[in-house]
């Protein structure tokens, strides 16, 4: 029987911190409209207490959205947790997301503060959130380059204090993947009340590992996952939402699942990549231009003979209409018989042989060759 994995969007909050990619409510209302038929079970809606128009924001989706979880962030301070529990009246089921480092590093040079009084800082913020709503979120920010053994006492120290969930950052995309899913492992295994709490992963790319991370904590055991579309977010990004969920469903003998309706990754990409002003990089995975294009001849090929050959998934899946074959001088023979017979032209192979000669002298000075120049070749 598979294992249910919780997807968190960031998206609206940690997504939007991109410079130049912020959104209005009205905006921000679209997107969650779409992340909730997408299927994701949270969405972090905002940042209440940074800003007017974030508490607004957090407000207007609770009010719009129904089915998800509603997030709000907080660090660990009174008056965060209480501009979070504010914003949150209105939502059907509301969680606050507060937290703190937990790394030496930025418990010395952010905090200027003391491991024991991080965890004292930790425990009151959590009990405060609990006064709000019943669903609260730890996390420990930094916990990528946190000593383990703190980490583990911070993880049940917030579990007793009342965390529904925490939160195991890996805040500046620090880890490799056998280091990351090791600290989940930890978690489990030296934080005594580690199974009254769900432990969440959000991982950043800084060293383009953020999915490799995810998938490694998942393995560990980590039942959440904290990811945008496009993987879009501070830095590098976060991890990319629509390839933890297609990883999960290509690997079925892992075991996994989650709640997504695959088909709507690609038009949700879409939708974010425009209203954010974010392009999707041509080669970027499932949701890229290029992701189910095919330009080489041998991969065209093999590709024409039967689609499984170079295809993990199928376009349609996702929610890509169609793959694609894109002619250039790297493409053999068959994909030009092929695009020429969509066009209606069938030709003998000498003719053919003699077509293809043509059509690379073609392909070097026009790069690539549409439709439109196939049929001034043939004429």
């Amino acid at each position: 029987m598979s294992q249910r994995i919780y997807i968190f969007d960031t998206t609206l909050r940690d997504g939007e911190q991109v410079p130049g990619s912020q959104l209005t409510t009205d905006e921000k209302i679209v997107v969650a409209k779409e992340l909730e038929r997408l299927g994701v079970d949270i969405i972090e809606a905002g940042f209440p207490v940074s800003s007017p128009g974030d508490f607004q924001s957090v407000v207007a989706i609770s009010k719009a959205v129904t089915e998800p979880v509603i997030c709000a962030l907080s660090r660990a301070k009174k008056e965060d947790i209480d501009a979070a529990g504010e914003a949150l009246k209105y939502a059907k089921r509301g969680r606050i997301h507060t937290g703190i480092g937990s790394s030496d590093i930025h418990i010395r040079n952010k905090f200027n503060s003391t491991r024991e009084q991080i965890l004292e800082q930790a425990v009151a913020a959590v009990k405060h959130a609990r006064s709000y709503v019943e669903d609260v979120e730890f996390y420990a920010e930094d916990a990528g380059r946190a000593d383990l053994q703190f980490l583990a006492q911070l993880t049940e120290a917030v579990i007793a204090a009342g965390a529904t969930v925490v939160n195991i950052p890996d805040t500046t995309g620090y880890c490799l993947p056998d280091e990351y899913g090791n600290k989940i492992k930890y978690i489990y295994e030296h934080v005594s009340n580690v199974h009254q709490a769900t432990i969440s992963i959000h991982c950043h790319n800084d060293l383009g590992l953020a999915t490799a991370n995810t998938l490694a904590g998942i393995q560990q055991g980590a039942r959440q996952v904290e990811v945008t579309i496009n993987g879009i977010g501070e830095r590098a990004g976060n991890t990319s939402l629509e390839e933890v969920v297609m990883a999960l469903k290509v690997h079925k003998e892992l075991g996994f699942e989650t709640g997504i309706d695959a088909k709507r990754l690609y038009p949700i990409s879409q939708l974010v990549s425009e209203m954010m002003r974010m392009p999707v990089q041509a080669n970027k995975a499932i949701v890229g231009r290029n992701a189910f294009a095919h330009s080489s001849g041998i991969h065209q090929d093999g590709f024409l003979k039967h689609a499984e050959n170079y295809e993990i998934m199928t376009p349609q899946e996702v929610g890509v209409p169609k793959s694609s074959i894109v002619l250039t001088a790297r493409s053999g023979r068959h994909a030009l018989k092929h695009r020429l017979e969509l066009l209606g032209y069938r030709y003998d192979k000498p003719t053919l042989d003699t077509l293809y000669k043509r059509f690379l002298d073609m392909a070097d000075i026009r790069k690539e060759v549409n439709d439109k120049d196939l049929m001034e070749l043939v004429r």
